[in-house]
């Protein structure tokens, strides 16, 4: 790999991770045959050291977790030691985690462990910043999770900068650690490293997992005007593709100087940012691809001008803070 194993509360992991919401999900027309292509995709992403897989209890309402436990108990001991699990749980009750007076982190997490087969996982997220509770009695229980032993770590998504401070200093006063944020991070997005999240994130020592780095496959080179992808897949959807057709070029071209394809460079590029990209494989094809990201760097010509032609996104009050 050209880059080196970046850390997530001190422990080496691959510097790309694979997301794992369209195994399992309707938003991306999951289907019950598709699971012999998901297979090949793990077998090739494990094949290639790309072994730290991202899911949540609302993928698929808890299918791609199911998903993950299936072949996790097809998967041999050698590889399975390897095996770097982060899964989220959402801090809004609904019928499959419903909860009033205390934030329920901890029977959602053990409803997580069930659907992986796991009895514990290596980092387990708060998804939202927005919830019924307050982040002190959130990151209470998120300590308790740990303290249990059900996860070696915690994390949280969709922060912004003060609230990460804010749930940095929680956890520590429960002696624990924060150890990621999870946003979506990707050259139709750049506005975490822009606002100063990245690099507060970066003096705390907590990584940045990225996810949508390809835009909802905007930035694969798949889609076009002609041939857009689902009007489901919202995220780094604010862009027409007229004005989008720049970046691509800009994209394609660089792919082609490398010999690798367009979406290989989109998660160079975050990876070239000190983000921990979330790419998703849906097949051993896209899994082949996405391994191809961590075989060549981006030079700094080439990051200013991918860099110059992306967008800055936003953030919204309900979901996306960071």
């Amino acid at each position: 790999m050209a880059f080196a194993k970046p850390l997530i509360a001190g422990v080496e992991v691959p510097p790309l991770a694979i997301g794992t919401w369209s195994w399992g999900d309707a938003t991306w027309d999951h289907r019950a045959d598709d699971f012999a292509a998901i297979k090949a995709a793990w077998e090739a992403c494990n094949e290639h050291g790309l072994t730290f897989y991202d899911t949540a209890e609302v993928y698929g309402n808890g299918e791609s977790e199911r998903i993950i436990g299936r072949l996790l108990a097809d998967t041999s001991p050698e590889v399975r030691a390897k095996i770097y699990l982060a899964t989220k749980y959402l801090p809004i009750p609904r019928p499959a985690n419903w909860f009033v007076f205390t934030p329920g982190v901890v029977a959602a997490c053990r409803k997580s462990l069930a659907r992986l087969g796991v009895d514990q996982v290596e980092l387990y997220q708060v998804h939202s910043a927005f919830g019924l509770h307050s982040h002190a009695a959130v990151g209470r229980e998120l300590a308790k999770v740990v303290r249990l032993g059900l996860a070696k770590n915690v994390g949280v998504s969709n922060f912004s900068k003060d609230e990460v401070i804010r749930m940095a200093d929680i956890l520590e006063s429960h002696g624990v650690k924060l150890a990621s944020n999870q946003v979506e991070f990707s050259l139709l997005r750049k506005c975490p490293k822009t606002s100063g999240l990245l690099a507060a994130m970066k003096e705390r020592g907590i990584a940045c997992l990225a996810y949508s780095p390809l835009g909802m496959g905007r930035l694969t080179g798949k889609y076009s005007s002609a041939n857009p992808p689902s009007n489901k897949r919202r995220f780094g959807g604010q862009y027409t593709w007229e004005q989008l057709d720049p970046l691509i070029a800009e994209l394609r071209s660089v792919a082609a100087a490398h010999a690798v394809s367009p979406s290989a460079v989109a998660l160079n590029w975050v990876m070239r940012m000190g983000a921990i990209p979330l790419g998703g494989a849906r097949n051993r094809e896209q899994a082949e691809q996405n391994a191809k990201a961590t075989t060549f760097s981006l030079t700094d010509d080439e990051v200013a001008r991918l860099s110059a032609k992306g967008f800055e996104g936003k953030t919204d009050w309900f979901w996306q803070h960071g």
